[in-house]
């Protein structure tokens, strides 16, 4: 570039970066996420060891012969170790075993109800199995922590941090302009059904929850800087989170960082933010998709829709987009 100047980034690259001013490095990611893998590929061992062997199984545990039973806590083992293994940074997948492992205490548990029970060695696999549970819970709590996933000291709830930004081609004050009425958010944000303004700084919120229900809350405007930011917090309701949303001028006139920042804790615990990662409808996938219809909104007055069409996608942007974007996040 003449003079000096620096070459910047288009909206597109910038989505689902974080631009954190205070951002310092993480120390030991490495060896957690070495622990991960091993983790991953000892998951794939007792999978197999698991379809392989099932009534070697059963007979040591001295319960009936449930060989099908057996090889499908296998082929989840084997699942789940492969899952951790083909991610770089597998928080996910670490809680889903986590989440197996309880259900195999529980099998444990009842195996001892069984006429045929050999009390010994049922007692010594659980205390494996607690012992390999320990260690999921720590490297998934390791990992959690350096994604964003916390645990809340006071009442040890699970905390999740979302951030997300993206850069949108027009100015700061008609982008807060619009995002500050918010009847207008239920346009580009998907599940949000509807927004009511009950008072100057409190309104109500309907978005549309799991299984066809509905999820309701107030949330109230604890900062408001004109053409700056907005951030809000929910009072009550079925969803406890906080959030803000930054508008930065770009340098050179080149747009508007828009920077999205939210806090929640999922109802289900660690167990229902995996679960909500696994089908799409983590509030980290659903923020990001909102930001891109949003752009959409704000520089063409329109989201882009395949809707009445014979053929195509129901909505988003193109398959190379998104394999573009996918990237970026990797």
């Amino acid at each position: 570039m003449e003079n000096g100047q620096k070459e910047f980034p288009s909206g597109t690259e910038l989505i689902g970066q974080e631009h954190d001013r205070d951002e310092r490095p993480s120390f030991g990611d490495a060896d957690v996420e070495e622990s991960a893998r091993s983790l991953g590929w000892l998951s794939i061992g007792l999978g197999v060891a698991g379809i392989v062997a099932p009534h070697a199984l059963a007979r040591f545990l001295g319960t009936r012969n449930h060989g099908i039973l057996f090889r499908l806590m296998g082929l989840r083992e084997i699942a789940t170790g492969i899952g951790i293994l083909s991610q770089p940074r597998p928080t996910g997948w670490l809680w889903a075993r986590v989440a197996g492992d309880i259900l195999d205490l529980l099998a444990l548990r009842k195996a001892f109800g069984s006429p045929s029970a050999r009390p010994a060695n049922i007692a010594l696999a659980s205390l494996a199995v607690g012992g390999i549970t320990a260690l999921d819970v720590c490297c998934a709590k390791d990992l959690s922590r350096n994604d964003g996933t916390t645990i809340n000291s006071n009442d040890k709830t699970l905390l999740i941090n979302v951030t997300k930004t993206l850069l949108i081609n027009r100015p700061a004050e008609e982008l807060y302009g619009y995002w500050r009425d918010f009847q207008n958010l239920p346009r580009f944000m998907k599940n949000l059904e509807s927004v009511e303004v009950i008072a100057p700084r409190v309104s109500h919120w309907t978005a549309k929850g799991p299984a066809g229900s509905r999820v309701k809350w107030q949330a109230e405007i604890i900062d408001d800087r004109f053409n700056e930011c907005i951030a809000w917090r929910s009072l009550d309701g079925d969803l406890e989170h906080t959030g803000r949303v930054r508008f930065e001028p770009f340098p050179n006139g080149r747009g508007t960082l828009v920077r999205v920042e939210m806090q929640y804790s999922p109802p289900a615990g660690a167990i229902g933010a995996t679960v909500a990662k696994l089908f799409g409808r983590a509030p980290e996938q659903e923020v990001e998709e909102d930001l891109r219809r949003f752009k959409q909104v704000m520089e063409t007055g329109e989201i882009i829709t395949t809707h009445g069409q014979p053929a195509g996608r129901s909505s988003s942007t193109s398959w190379k987009y998104d394999q573009s974007v996918r990237r970026a996040l990797n």
